[in-house]
């Protein structure tokens, strides 16, 4: 459950600040790189991510759209249920994000303080998914289908990939993929490194 955002107490300036860097790193960006983005100072940016400054909530706003990331996760706190050092992910704590336009969301499995690689479960509804858009990046991406088909495109070869099968591809080769007939398909999709 997310803690009120209108709560003073949901979080520490501290927790926050830590929750903003981390993300940051993920996505190899700059201090310079987000202060010029969210139209801020290096300086302050620095200050909100080591807890020494408490920054707006419009700022903040600007600060997670940078990173792609939902402004709740900032303020969710641990449960005594979790592991205090990030290593387990609670089946009701998992971080949605949903991308209507693909029709599709992303579940993501693994702790935020595993930067190296990221597990996510992929629901793609018909008629969804990374559309005429192909992307390349750096790092690997595997994962099964759990249920559905999947059509994914890897350097201009098309395999319908279903239940049970797997796959695995360098992220730099050119692909994209969609949900191939009328039911969704949902995959465990694994990345390396964390792109969320």
């Amino acid at each position: 459950m997310t803690a009120s955002m209108g709560k003073s107490s949901f979080a520490s300036d501290d927790s926050v600040g830590k929750k903003i860097r981390l993300r940051r790193k993920i996505k190899a960006m700059s201090l310079q790189a987000v202060a010029e983005a969210v139209d801020s100072s290096i300086g302050q940016i620095s200050q909100i991510e080591r807890g020494l400054s408490t920054p707006s909530l419009k700022l903040l706003r600007k600060i997670c759209d940078v990173l792609e990331t939902p402004i709740q996760w900032l303020f969710e706190e641990p449960t005594e249920s979790q592991f205090a050092d990030g290593v387990v992910v609670r089946s009701g704590r998992r971080r949605l994000l949903s991308f209507p336009d693909y029709k599709m969301s992303k579940l993501l499995m693994t702790p935020d303080e595993c930067p190296e690689l990221q597990m996510m479960e992929i629901t793609i509804e018909p008629g969804g998914g990374t559309g005429d858009d192909f992307i390349s990046v750096d790092g690997a991406k595997c994962g099964t289908v759990i249920e559905g088909s999947l059509a994914l495109e890897v350097d201009e070869k098309v395999v319908v990939v279903e239940p049970g099968d797997s796959f695995g591809f360098q992220a730099s080769r050119i692909h994209r993929y969609w949900c191939v007939g009328e039911r969704p398909v949902k995959i465990v999709w694994v990345v390396t490194p964390a792109v969320y």
